[in-house]
């Protein structure tokens, strides 16, 4: 199992990006439109790691890692035989992949085929 996007949705993003940056010696990119604004940076060992505000009110601060999958298709549909409420059916990124969210009661987790 490898985590491909972690993703944090914070209310303070340039406040997060700002902390990250001093303490990991990483560097972020400006906004990317297709992954809903975050701020993107690229750790050692090839984890993506984007910051983003909130894309509606109801969405909560989170943090939510992104699993590596052969094939989302089935993954999402073998998470919700198994108990997982699907929040974000696969969808296309583009020039990114697939993606897609699951909620395990008040755990979120993600979803990701390159």
């Amino acid at each position: 199992m490898k985590v491909h996007y972690l993703e944090i949705v914070t209310p303070d993003v340039q406040k997060i990006c700002v902390s990250y940056t001093q303490a990991l010696g990483v560097s972020f990119s400006g906004p990317i439109t297709e992954l809903g604004g975050a701020c993107m940076a690229t750790l050692g060992d090839g984890l993506t790691l984007g910051i983003r505000a909130p894309m509606h009110t109801a969405e909560e601060p989170t943090i939510r890692p992104y699993y590596l999958v052969s094939d989302i298709e089935k993954a999402v549909k073998d998470a919700e035989e198994s108990g997982a409420e699907v929040a974000v059916s696969p969808m296309e990124i583009p020039g990114r992949g697939k993606c897609a969210i699951l909620f395990y009661g008040t755990i979120q987790s993600g979803l990701w085929q390159v």
